[in-house]
């Protein structure tokens, strides 16, 4: 999950500066200034209906990367491991990837809804749903998360969505996130591990996201297992960067037995299956219960499978040449190269009769200018009056490189990023020489209850902050 995930580690390359990258216009010099309440008084506000407001914008505006090539990084790294490789700072955008993470939780209402359907069909649509609502925010996404420090932390508490939220980076070589999320009203948990492995295919970059996501829904007793499918970013060489994902991942109802099976589909030549995800849910005897349609980038519907059927056969006799919109084709010009990001407007063929499962947020209109962040994004390194002294000490908002890359300083930013890589690899030269092992704060490594895989799981205490004994990483 994430462009790029892995990269970054301790073979820092101090000859690149990110020099004379002069911010253009600050976009909202005040995030916490509203219209909408009419105060100004530069600290976060609260709306009528007493939910806090969180930024609309990030302190400056993100540089152009025009002027360099992922290419002529990588050229000088043939042949080494891609986990080694470091990454100027000009191709990151400024979040770490635990807060990349995070962003499982923008459409948590699809958790609140599978709570409250009694029928497990129903429940399984929404986590479907889910799952795939969790890599919508990647599209567009090209710019590369932070690599957490080992022992770096993220928490986040929404009282307006019902979550709290905790991630901690527990290895560094491999690189392995673990999270842990939970319903404000005890109604479900969240929590797994990522450890992505990446290939460099020449052209492309390819990120398969290992580990095991878990959702326990409390009220309902039941417990759903799936796993990310593979990301890969192409044009790394030449060309406009474009994300996409493919892969079947399987969604295991282990009370039940039910299954999903989403087949995310690859380009293809044309671009046609571009985005698109296909699947069905059936029951533990194997008969499928529902078709799912629709792309990840968009939206995704449900219908019956006679229903699906029918509409496909028609389609095959001859209904291809009716399309419903035009847009559906995908025009390619016989000069494109073939690895060149296909020119396709999003859109996905309704089949009457089906029903919405989820759609994607509206990115907010200055989006491109922020790094291609939905809102839930923006606001994620926000770092409000108060909450340092809360904090643990490990927590990302206080990563210096982060923040001054996030307030346009890039020279700054690139001098701390070495500084805290270098800091961290002295800090592990001192551990092999005193023969002292390193200790996870808030995860443990451990086996999943329900497919009984090797997994990280969530020791606890974290929320009662007793963080003496937090590592100095910062």
């Amino acid at each position: 999950y994430g462009f790029y995930a892995g990269f970054d580690s301790d073979n820092s390359s101090g000859d690149f500066s990110e020099a004379n990258h002069k911010v253009a216009e600050m976009l909202d010099l005040d995030p916490h200034q509203s219209d909408r309440t009419g105060k100004h008084n530069g600290e976060t506000e609260i709306q009528e209906n007493g939910i806090k407001r969180h930024r609309t914008s990030l302190p400056a505006p993100m540089f152009s990367r025009n002027d360099f090539s992922v290419w002529s990084i990588l050229k000088k790294c043939i042949g080494l491991e891609l986990s080694k490789i470091t990454m100027p700072i000009v191709f990151n955008e400024p979040l770490s990837f635990l807060q990349r993470i995070t962003e499982y939780m923008e459409h948590i209402y699809l958790i609140n809804k599978a709570c409250s359907h009694a029928d497990p069909l129903e429940r399984m649509q929404a986590v479907a749903a889910f799952a795939v609502s969790a890599v919508a925010s990647q599209w567009e996404r090209t710019g590369k998360p932070f690599n957490p420090l080992l022992g770096e932390t993220y928490e986040l508490t929404r009282e307006d969505l019902g979550f709290r939220f905790i991630s901690e980076q527990v290895s560094h070589h491999p690189p392995i996130s673990a999270f842990y999320s939970e319903g404000l009203n005890k109604d479900f948990i969240f929590h797994g591990s990522i450890y992505p492995k990446l290939k460099f295919w020449g052209k492309s970059i390819e990120a398969e996201p290992r580990g095991t996501i878990t959702l326990e829904l409390l009220k309902h007793n039941e417990a759903y297992t799936w796993t990310n499918p593979t990301c890969c970013v192409h044009n790394v060489i030449i060309g406009k960067l474009w994300l996409e994902q493919y892969g079947t991942v399987e969604i295991v109802n282990h009370s039940t037995g039910d299954k999903c099976v989403l087949n995310f589909k690859p380009c293809g030549l044309f671009g046609k299956e571009l985005h698109r995800v296909e699947g069905h849910i059936q029951d533990k005897n194997r008969k499928k219960l529902c078709v799912i349609y629709g792309k990840w980038t968009e939206c995704l519907w449900c219908t019956d499978p006679t229903t699906y059927e029918t509409y496909r056969k028609n389609e095959k006799r001859g209904g291809e040449q009716k399309k419903s919109k035009p847009s559906e084709d995908v025009i390619k010009s016989e000069n494109d190269e073939a690895d060149d990001m296909p020119e396709v407007q999003d859109t996905v063929q309704f089949i009457p009769g089906s029903k919405l499962l989820w759609r994607i947020n509206c990115r907010p209109p200055n989006s491109s200018q922020m790094y291609n962040f939905t809102s839930f994004a923006v606001s994620l390194n926000e770092l409000e009056k108060g909450m340092e002294a809360i904090l643990a000490p490990t927590d990302c908002r206080l990563r210096p490189d982060i923040r001054n890359m996030e307030n346009g300083n890039m020279d700054v930013a690139s001098k701390e990023k070495e500084r805290l890589e270098e800091k961290q690899r002295a800090a592990r030269k001192e551990r092999a020489k005193d023969e002292v092992e390193w200790h996870t704060r808030w995860f443990h490594q451990g086996t999943n209850p329900y497919t009984g895989t090797s997994d990280w799981l969530y020791s606890g205490g974290y929320f009662d902050r007793n963080f003496s004994d937090c590592p100095d990483i910062y």
